[in-house]
């Protein structure tokens, strides 16, 4: 019997002919992804347990991007703290403040995750780097013990494979994908388990999908608890790695005969832009559902919409049009490159034109409000990662999630609204 994608590069980390699913691993990492407060809080822990160097400085990278504008003293004193915490341990590969963007958005544009690549990071949505064929596992506070070991117990998860037809329609997103799978996963339309599950994606929709696209989707369904998401690598993608590269790679791909806990297949036709609900990132519905409700907040943003080509949807939207009076919108760059591009590309103007706020590259208000939050009884639509009750300030504001086009539209309507009657 074969291997999936995600068995077959568990296996090559963990220096094994093959693994399988159940299986306990300890895997060799070609990368270690560590941001912000982590950083703090390990070497903390490691001075606590005289521990006083990493595995390997090399294959650490360091990112400042939850907090990229220090709003209180705490803040202050924590990235005083990270600095110091780079020049004990020699990690080169720093991003501070100003320099990079946020690390799930950046590890891709950088060339730091390749297709093939294996990496553990502390944080849940390095799932985002399965959009270009690449396994990262979240740790957690263990990101600890990886980064004095260089490894960490593993099980290798169960694949679920999840076949893609049809064409995303006009004014239909890889968000709204995501959304409603992350809802049909949790009602049971499915019917299958998604815990600590791995979604590999197939199927003739896949060349259409960019890699924007790609890190849409792998984003959302992460918050329901999926351990990752995985699509192969098509020739489009693999010529943007290769365009920025920093080692050699090679790409892999699921065996024909691999063995999957469930199959799904979605048809994209059949798609709706969807809007989530307050409460909690599964409570996805059509548009039509929530449309009308007023709004005082709008972001447009995150590791899941803050590539460049969410900008430029976000732009098309914008153009010629004003945010409403009564409400204020947000847009945050995932990367500085892309924080750049737009300045030179004419879409820092159309954003200015319209009256949005431009923040720095990095997390923006989804890191718990640290920016741009919201004040009590406040209506916000956004492209957080998620919309649980004092996500971005005060917990009795209501959060509704969308995909850029959506929070756009709605944030010069001043109201939820539809992108495609408003384009």
């Amino acid at each position: 019997m074969g291997m999936t994608a995600t068995e077959k590069i568990l296996a090559r980390a963990s220096g094994r002919v093959a693994v399988r699913a159940g299986e306990t691993v300890y895997p060799d990492p070609d990368l270690v992804i560590v941001d912000d407060g982590y950083i703090e809080y390990s070497k903390k822990m490691l001075d606590e347990r005289r521990i006083h160097g990493l595995f390997d400085p090399k294959r650490v990278m360091f990112v400042t991007d939850h907090a990229v504008v220090y709003t209180t003293s705490q803040l202050v004193a924590r990235g005083a703290a990270i600095r110091r915490a780079v020049k004990d341990w020699g990690v080169e590969n720093f991003y501070d403040v100003g320099e990079g963007g946020n690390a799930h958005i950046l590890s891709l544009e950088s060339g730091m995750v390749l297709p093939g690549t294996f990496l553990f990071a502390n944080d849940s949505h390095t799932s985002n780097n399965g959009a270009i064929g690449a396994v990262g596992m979240r740790t957690g506070t263990e990101i600890v013990t990886v980064l004095a070991t260089g490894t960490l117990w593993t099980e290798v998860p169960y694949s679920i494979r999840v076949t893609l037809s049809g064409r995303l329609p006009d004014g239909v997103y890889a968000r709204d994908l995501g959304y409603r799978m992350a809802r049909d996963f949790t009602n049971g339309t499915y019917g299958a388990e998604w815990d600590y599950r791995v979604l590999e994606f197939a199927g003739g929709a896949l060349d259409d999908l960019t890699l924007a696209q790609r890190v849409a989707i792998c984003n959302t369904v992460t918050e329901i608890g999926v351990t990752n998401v995985f699509f192969p690598p098509n020739a489009a993608i693999l010529d943007y790695a290769k365009a920025r590269a920093l080692r050699p790679f090679t790409p892999v791909y699921s065996d024909a005969d691999a063995c999957y806990e469930a199959e799904i297949a979605i048809d994209l036709d059949t798609l709706e832009p969807q809007v989530v609900l307050p409460g909690a990132p599964d409570r996805a519905t059509d548009i039509g559902e929530a449309a009308g409700r007023r709004i005082d907040h709008a972001f447009i943003g995150s590791c899941g919409s803050g590539m460049y080509e969410d900008l430029q949807v976000t732009a098309k939207m914008l153009a010629g049009k004003r945010v409403a009076a009564g409400t204020r919108l947000f847009i945050v760059p995932g990367t500085v490159a892309s924080a750049k591009r737009i300045v030179d590309d004419g879409l820092m103007k159309i954003f200015q034109d319209a009256g949005a706020i431009v923040l720095p590259a990095g997390c923006g208000p989804c890191t718990k409000g640290n920016m741009a939050p919201l004040a009590a009884g406040e209506v916000s639509i956004c492209t957080a990662v998620t919309n649980v009750p004092g996500r971005m300030g005060a917990k009795d504001a209501e959060i509704y999630l969308a995909s850029p086009a959506t929070v756009a539209c709605s944030a010069v309507q001043g109201q939820i609204s539809d992108p495609r009657v408003h384009a």
